[in-house]
């Protein structure tokens, strides 16, 4: 693998992260979030990856080289299946004719972590585009 690999490994690394983050502060903004039904309650969000092989890209490369990863790609982003709270407080105006408001079931600290988890995934990756780039410079520097 080039030096120039590790660019578009790291890149995607960060775009995925950035998608994952996204979503999470989606989830942190609605955790509190009331309505007055079920179908109409927020559901948490959480997007899904997937390892993006050399073998799927239908380069002509050698059989070592493409079983090894070229980086990772965004499959789609799901809704929570987990069935909303409800919470008895008749006198809020959102209340159903039972008294009930619903509030999406989202574990502020799961999120919380979540979001710690992806903004250092992403940071991991800047720190191989800089490691890569430095590598590059380097390079050039040899000759001289």
């Amino acid at each position: 693998m080039s030096l120039m690999g590790v660019f578009d490994i790291a890149g995607s690394g960060m775009s995925a992260q950035s998608i994952r983050l996204n979503t999470v502060a989606s989830n942190l903004a609605n955790v509190n979030t009331v309505s007055s039904s079920v179908d109409r309650t927020y559901k948490a969000r959480h997007p899904v990856f997937q390892a993006v092989f050399a073998s799927e890209m239908g380069d002509g490369m050698k059989q070592s080289q493409l079983d090894s990863g070229r980086g990772v790609q965004v499959l789609g982003v799901l809704e929570d299946q987990a069935e909303p709270r409800p919470q008895y407080q008749p006198d809020h105006p959102l209340a159903d004719e039972n008294g009930y408001i619903y509030l999406p079931d989202i574990n502020a600290v799961e999120e919380m972590a979540d979001m710690i988890s992806a903004s250092r995934s992403f940071q991991t990756n800047v720190d191989v585009m800089d490691a890569a780039k430095q590598m590059m410079q380097r390079v050039l520097t040899l000759g001289q």
